[in-house]
């Protein structure tokens, strides 16, 4: 007796339809003088639109820059009231911090702190604190008919030769393009492929070069050319050519010399109307010669 057999129908296999309305994007290659905002932020669950807003133009600013509530309401169109509402979302989340510092002269002034990844920063700190030694026990007490034997003296150990610190840039308004010029260096060669932290640590000795005069164009070459295969460290190499190929500022130009000023003429009567005019020699006002030769 034959057997039937029943086969069920495999389903179709399961795919992710994309909404035709969806947004779509057009990423383009962006030159030196933009900001790195992490997801964190961008997409925050709790902030609001405006909060976030406020954040990401405070991270776009140079160090120095005014962020209070008046002059931000004066950039903005949103008023003081959204503006202090949004501050103050930022401060509870971690973002932004306002302290008092007190200056040489007496005045007392705000200081603003902005944190563009405060988990981060939290992190980091705690981890430097447990990492600090802890304080030694206290020994207990010597018997006093037992004393101490004196151990013998160890040679000190050698210390470590420290590598050549980074240059620092005398001003922060040129970190900006460092940033962006070091996270543009994969394009040039995949080896150079640096993360952010790294790129927040040798952003300050891009922005040296960039203070004496270096065109963001020379850095990258001199950061990008002959290298080595293979790249072990790629922000150690980096690091390296910092701080040997830095190149001397340019000096100083002197201002051009002044041009001798030459003395005004001096005052002489009008031949015509007896008024005093500024001539190198006796003459005759303007209108005192048209009359003149009118009369003529």
């Amino acid at each position: 007796m034959a057997m039937k057999q029943f086969n069920a129908r495999t389903g179709a296999p399961h795919t992710v339809r994309r909404s035709p309305a969806g947004v779509q994007k057009v990423t383009e290659f962006q030159e030196p003088g933009y900001t790195i905002i992490g997801d964190h932020l961008a997409q925050h669950h709790e902030l609001s639109l405006g909060a976030i807003g406020l954040a990401v133009y405070i991270l776009s600013l140079p160090e120095g820059s005014q962020v209070d509530i008046r002059s931000l309401a004066k950039r903005f169109p949103e008023g003081r009231d959204r503006i202090a509402a949004g501050l103050r979302e930022l401060e509870r989340h971690g973002y932004l911090k306002r302290v008092t510092k007190r200056l040489d002269d007496g005045r007392v002034v705000t200081v603003t702190i902005s944190y563009n990844n405060p988990r981060a920063t939290q992190a980091r700190q705690a981890g430097e604190a447990d990492a600090r030694p802890a304080r030694p026990p206290a020994t207990a007490q010597r018997k006093a008919s037992a004393p101490p034997e004196r151990a013998a003296p160890t040679a000190p150990a050698p210390a470590a030769k420290a590598g050549p610190s980074l240059p620092r840039p005398r001003t922060p308004q040129h970190l900006t393009t460092a940033t962006a010029l070091l996270a543009n260096l994969r394009r040039d060669d995949a080896r150079l492929l640096l993360p952010v932290r790294d790129i927040d640590r040798l952003a300050p000795g891009v922005a040296a070069w960039l203070e004496r005069g270096v065109s963001p164009e020379a850095v990258r070459r001199a950061l990008s050319a002959d290298l080595p295969d293979p790249v072990r460290n790629p922000a150690g190499l980096v690091a390296h050519r910092l701080t040997a190929l830095l190149p001397p500022p340019l000096p100083e130009t002197p201002p051009p010399p002044e041009r001798a000023r030459s003395a005004p003429a001096p005052f002489h009567n009008c031949e015509g109307c007896e008024r005093a005019i500024r001539t190198p020699g006796p003459a005759r006002r303007r209108d005192c010669r048209s009359n003149r030769r009118e009369d003529a």
